[in-house]
């Protein structure tokens, strides 16, 4: 179902597009494929670290996880209005600036003092990490017409699966040979070589809506929402965290009705109400990345607690599903483009489902190659779900609102990430309480990661229906 949102709106939005030539294109996606590989390199490495760090400044459980946390919520709050501002005033400069930004964060962190000064400059990568989550797939949209733009959109997922994979495995042996501090080193090479290829090779600008006033008030108000909501997430089942969850909710409405009355929105709400095929199509994002982003967090501590695995043999097993997602990302991208994204996206989303479901019947006796089967299945779910259903949300919105489109998808990754770790921690609280999971609290870890399973196998189901609901993709007037 094509937009109805061109009615209405000024026409300095309408901008013709950019031509580009095959060699840009080639360039455009190779950047794309830096970019895409180090922010979830970065994050998933941070995670291996933050035992290491947190001994190095002697912080408590609470500071350790604003490590991450910070990174998320200050990635999750700007991505939205960023990517409305690159629609603005360029894609390309907001994309730059979002490496060079990330990447001299990267290269702070590698001198970092103090705990406050960590957390700190954390915040700035999350915001770097904004600037260039709502400009990368953006761009790429603008660059590859919809016959190519399935591939395209699949090898840059492949790159942000590839960071996933490699980033546990080089983060421990980085941490333990060379300190914390070299897996920030890593993102500094890679970020001035992709900077260097924009100025030196990147030609053009994307900026379909210059002229355009930015929407600051609607930014606050969606920031507002979202600080609730996410911090909410971190504090369920406390009383606090859903009295913030439910001031988040209504933060959100309020948003939703003020953005109906400005006539430059930041997030123009008739892509959600007019739009079948956007609405639905990061719905089924924001369910997929619900009922999945846990899972390895849950596996992680059942193969270290219940099966006795090191840390590294633990990882090696886990990897099995990105390495899955990495090899069917850039294959089912490329199905998109000759099938249509819904059907292509509803059957991973169902093998998502038959990977949790199988994972509901672990034991503490479950042999590994039967982890490794439900691991293979998931990943290849994951892998056939994502870049068919990010090439639904690119292709079912004009030009104008590309960045908006792109920061919203990426919202729904990160709101999805909080939400699926909500629920764990939730389930945790709930059946084993605030104590350290030794070999007495092992049944009750054992009812949680069943819970968990069945919950997000639930979720999965409900996501192959929103992806169903969303419709075929139409032409939409304004793409390329």
């Amino acid at each position: 179902m094509a937009p109805e949102t061109t009615a209405d709106v000024p026409a300095i939005c309408h901008v013709p597009p950019v031509p580009v030539s095959p060699a840009a294109k080639r360039i455009v996606l190779l950047i794309a494929i830096l970019a895409g590989f180090i922010t979830p390199f970065d994050g998933s490495a941070v995670n291996i670290a933050l035992p290491a760090m947190g001994a190095e400044f002697h912080m408590d459980a609470i500071a350790l996880s604003w490590i991450a946390t910070a990174y998320l919520l200050a990635a999750a709050l700007f991505l939205v209005p960023l990517g409305k501002i690159a629609d603005i005033y360029g894609r390309k400069r907001i994309f730059l600036y979002g490496i060079a930004l990330f990447t001299l964060a990267s290269l702070v962190m590698t001198m970092v003092p103090s705990t406050t000064m960590l957390i700190v400059v954390r915040i700035i990568q999350g915001i770097g990490g904004a600037m260039i989550f709502g400009t990368s797939i953006a761009i790429l949209t603008s660059v590859f017409p919809p016959g190519e733009r399935g591939k395209a959109l699949g090898i840059y997922i492949t790159a942000v699966y590839f960071g996933l994979t490699v980033g546990p495995f080089f983060g421990g042996v980085l941490t333990e040979y060379l300190g914390w501090r070299s897996i920030f080193f890593v993102n500094v090479p890679i970020g001035i070589i992709a900077c260097l290829l924009i100025l030196w090779k990147l030609e053009g600008e994307w900026k379909e809506c210059e002229g355009e006033r930015f929407d600051l008030a609607g930014s606050v108000i969606y920031a507002g929402a979202l600080v609730c909501i996410m911090y909410g997430f971190s504090l369920v089942p406390s009383v606090t965290g859903i009295v913030l969850l439910a001031a988040g909710c209504l933060i959100g409405i309020l948003f939703a009705l003020y953005e109906m009355r400005v006539p430059m929105p930041v997030l123009d709400m008739r892509l959600l109400t007019k739009n079948r095929v956007f609405a639905f199509s990061n719905l089924a994002a924001l369910i997929s990345y619900s009922a999945t982003f846990a899972v390895t967090f849950l596996l992680s501590l059942d193969l270290q607690y219940t099966k006795g695995f090191s840390p590294e043999q633990a990882g090696l097993i886990l990897i099995v599903q990105p390495a899955v997602m990495a090899l069917v990302s850039p294959v089912a991208g490329r199905l998109s483009d000759r099938v249509d994204p819904q059907i292509v996206a509803s059957a991973g989303m169902a093998l998502s489902a038959t990977g949790l479901f199988l994972l509901v019947f672990l034991v503490e006796s479950t042999p590994v190659w039967y982890l490794v089967v439900c691991l293979v299945v998931l990943g290849a779910g994951l892998g056939m779900f994502s870049s068919p259903n990010t090439n639904a949300i690119m292709s079912s919105v004009e030009r104008r609102y590309y960045g908006v489109a792109s920061g919203m998808n990426g919202t729904m990754r990160l709101l999805g990430q909080m939400l699926s770790m909500g629920v764990a921690m939730m389930l945790f609280a709930l059946l084993i309480g605030r104590v350290e999971i030794t070999p007495e609290y092992y049944p009750q870890f054992e009812a949680s990661l069943h819970y968990a399973f069945m919950l997000f196998t639930i979720l999965c189901i409900g996501g192959i229906g929103a992806s169903l609901r969303r419709g075929k993709r139409q032409p939409v007037t304004g793409n390329p």
